[in-house]
């Protein structure tokens, strides 16, 4: 009777154990987050939040739903068809793999180690190299843009002192008056930028900005007055420094090929040397 006892007591307390134990790791589950599990994979409170933020309480029900279901069947779908190897998926899976690795160190030594400064010389002489490659397929120009009530005052004064570039004047009446304001003498703009802000067909717009410095187009509430003080139009080649972000980024890639083949061929050259690859004769 002793013995009995003593196993019985045994035994209930493996059973307090294990519920015990099942219940701190269900406690632990839901301290984490977790709202739903397969076979050690969880999804988590957080991630339900961000896919229903928003909306309707049904909505939000369907919407993760519907995202559990597929999350569970495509964890389904994958277990099934993993539990048999496949050795060219294996492969491709690996040869993956190594490359997003290779892929990641090189960017880093990319961005830790090659100079990215390039010297104006190094602009010039491959914007003289190739010249055709830098012609515009839209004018740019340098000037100011001015935007007015169609019954604004003094408009005629308006545009002499735009002419003139007279900007103490400008900006007076433009404080006053104008609706609109922007003075772009130190960057280009392109047709593509002029007609976001002024109603006027591209083809209209090109043809005016060829032949004449002072542009004026009007809608039924407001008048726009396009002044140019430089230009440069569709066909031309491109001024050195608009041309240079895109001369930059030729010169970059270039540089960029020939440091990783150098880095390559360095780890090569190492590997020889340190006897780590070996070569079998036939």
């Amino acid at each position: 009777m002793k013995r009995n006892s003593f196993c019985g007591v045994l035994v209930g307390l493996c059973v307090c154990g294990m519920l015990l134990h099942s219940c701190q790791a269900l406690e632990k589950k839901q301290q984490s987050g977790a709202v739903v599990e397969l076979n050690g994979h969880y999804i988590y409170r957080s991630t339900l939040d961000s896919l229903t933020l928003g909306l309707p309480s049904e909505d939000s029900l369907r919407v993760a739903q519907q995202f559990i279901r597929e999350w569970a069947q495509d964890i389904l779908l994958y277990e099934r068809a993993s539990a048999r190897t496949n050795p060219q998926i294996e492969q491709m899976v690996e040869d993956y793999r190594r490359s997003l690795y290779a892929q990641a160190y090189e960017e880093r030594l990319v961005d830790k180690r090659m100079s990215k400064t390039v010297p104006d010389t190094a602009v010039q002489a491959i914007y003289d190299q190739m010249p055709e490659r830098f012609k515009l397929s839209e004018s740019i120009m340098q000037g100011m843009l001015v935007v007015v009530p169609v019954n604004a005052p003094n408009v005629p004064k308006l545009r002499q002192w735009m002419a003139s570039q007279s900007l103490d004047n400008i900006e007076k009446y433009v404080y006053q008056n104008a609706s609109g304001y922007e003075l772009f003498t130190d960057k280009w703009l392109t047709t593509t930028d002029i007609i976001r802000q002024v109603p006027i067909e591209r083809a209209d717009l090109e043809q005016k900005v060829r032949y004449s410095n002072h542009i004026e187009q009007a809608d039924s509430a407001h008048l726009y007055l396009l002044q140019i003080t430089a230009k440069h139009t569709r066909g031309e080649a491109m001024p050195v420094e608009y041309a240079r972000p895109a001369i930059e980024k030729i010169i970059l890639n270039a540089r960029q090929v020939e440091f990783l083949r150098k880095e390559r061929e360095r780890l090569y050259n190492e590997a020889i040397q340190d006897q780590k690859i070996h070569f079998y004769e036939d």
